[in-house]
């Protein structure tokens, strides 16, 4: 099994960059080449989907545990011939100062694979010896095979830094890349533009593998990647196959918005529906006339601010969806969603635009974020999603308050080395309309599908 985790010494180092080069070079090569990100991140995969042509899917242990970890990688790293894991921050960071929290690190030794370290060469020169040396040894059961320096003019200054890390540490130095405005990736508040809307995109991506294959030892990373063949315990066919299961499935339809504005979901939660036989239909809010016959509508994360005159002025995509909320069609919506549904939407200039009017309250954008991080809810009453009590992990991650005098449905804490360091109240249920600023995965709990399905055939009678 060919299989290589990405990681970097901290973020902005380069490892989007360089995992994205690779899948480039390893499809030029006419690789099949499955794409995976460690943590939460949802505009990454766009990125390894315009690469690869395959969804990326997350590996993230805040809300999965180990074996459903093993089980995602292993599911869509069948029939591939090599898997390339980009990971998140840095190699060792995760959640508080538990190295195995959450962190990169903690992935590669589930899935037993090989690790390339991503190292920023600017301004280093033997120095960068110490730096790969503690990495190597903070974890002697991280198996870091390789390492790429980024950011590095000449052939000489790539020597001094080579001769030192493998004199000093015994680990290989496979390539460098140099400095390169051409390959820049655009970024703004959430982090980089998602793919399509990325400029020149396919150009830059084209230089990054020509980079690579230029300065990298491609070959000698396809060797370094073979490695252990994975195997889990978890099994979702007992889910899929369950008679009540699909009894709740059969027959049922999910609009799920998907555009420009609306793209934050987690591939395996649509996955889910269309495997357990609901069928999933997407429609756009910003340039659809109204929302496509369904028994329940999947409002996502995204960017509706940067699109907030666009939906606005789609009157009748916004009456279409605040008929069906009053008709008391199940509706579940995360972040973006939860700030469409709202009345109104202000920039951080104080200029309003009319939202659904679903929700009594309004999204006020903000210049820092308010959120950021993994949290757990727990359900206050009854709701589309959970019952009174019940724990969901999720995270947020938003410029953005939303602002109303209902009462809230989820007690949301945030830990931190097994303390609670936030706690705050969120997420607002009305008529069978549940919207929240938490982002889920529903293999964390499959029994939210199951509620969301029972409340659809409550609502069929």
């Amino acid at each position: 099994m060919k299989k290589i985790v990405i990681a970097g010494v901290s973020s902005g180092v380069g490892k989007t960059t360089v995992s994205l080069g690779l899948m480039k070079a390893l499809k030029n090569r006419n690789k099949r080449v499955q794409p995976f990100k460690v943590g939460p991140d949802y505009i990454d995969p766009m990125y390894h989907r315009f690469v690869t042509g395959e969804y990326s899917k997350n590996l993230d242990s805040y809300m999965l545990d180990d074996e459903q970890i093993k089980y995602v990688f292993k599911t869509a790293a069948e029939n591939k011939d090599i898997s390339v894991v980009e990971g998140v921050m840095g190699l060792y960071d995760g959640v508080g100062s538990d190295i195995n929290k959450c962190s990169t690190s903690n992935i590669s030794k589930l899935l037993k694979s090989p690790v390339i370290l991503i190292i920023n060469g600017q301004s280093l020169g033997a120095s960068a010896a110490a730096m790969a040396l503690g990495y190597k040894n903070l974890d002697k059961n991280v198996d870091i095979v390789g390492i790429i320096i980024n950011n590095v003019k000449t052939n000489r200054h790539y020597n001094i830094l080579k001769e030192a890390i493998e004199k000093y540490c015994a680990i290989e130095v496979l390539g460098y890349l140099p400095p390169c405005d051409e390959i820049k990736l655009e970024s703004r508040h959430l982090g980089l533009f998602p793919a399509d809307q990325a400029t020149d995109l396919e150009n830059k991506l084209d230089r990054v593998a020509e980079l690579m294959e230029e300065h990298i030892d491609i070959d000698r990373i396809i060797e370094l990647s073979e490695s252990e063949m994975i195997h889990s315990t978890f099994e979702l066919n007992m889910f899929y196959d369950d008679p009540e299961v699909r009894a709740l499935a059969r027959g049922k339809k999910v609009a799920i918005a998907y555009d420009q504005a609306f793209n934050f979901y987690y591939r395996d939660n649509i996955d889910l529906f269309k495997k357990i036989g609901v069928e999933v239909i997407e429609f756009s809010p910003l340039n659809d006339e109204r929302v496509p016959d369904a028994d329940f509508i999947y409002l996502g994360g995204g960017f509706p601010e940067i699109f907030a005159r666009e939906l606005e002025q789609n009157e009748s995509m916004k009456k279409s969806i605040r008929e069906q909320h009053e008709a008391g069609k199940p509706i579940y919506a995360e972040c973006g969603g939860l700030m469409y549904l709202g009345d109104y939407m202000l920039d951080t200039e104080g200029n309003r635009f009319e939202m659904v009017g679903a929700l009594d309250g309004y999204s006020q954008m903000t210049k820092s974020l308010k959120r950021f991080g993994y949290c757990v809810a727990t359900a206050k009453e009854d709701n589309l999603i959970s019952y009174k009590g019940q724990q969901i992990c999720g995270h947020e991650f938003h410029h953005s308050v939303f602002v109303s005098d209902e009462k809230t449905s989820f007690t949301v804490q945030k830990f931190s080395d097994g303390r609670i360091i936030d706690e705050w109240e969120g997420g607002y249920c009305k008529n069978n309309t549940l919207a929240t600023y938490l982002h889920i995965h529903f293999y964390n709990n499959l029994s939210i599908v199951c509620y969301i399905l029972s409340c659809v055939e409550k609502n069929k009678k």
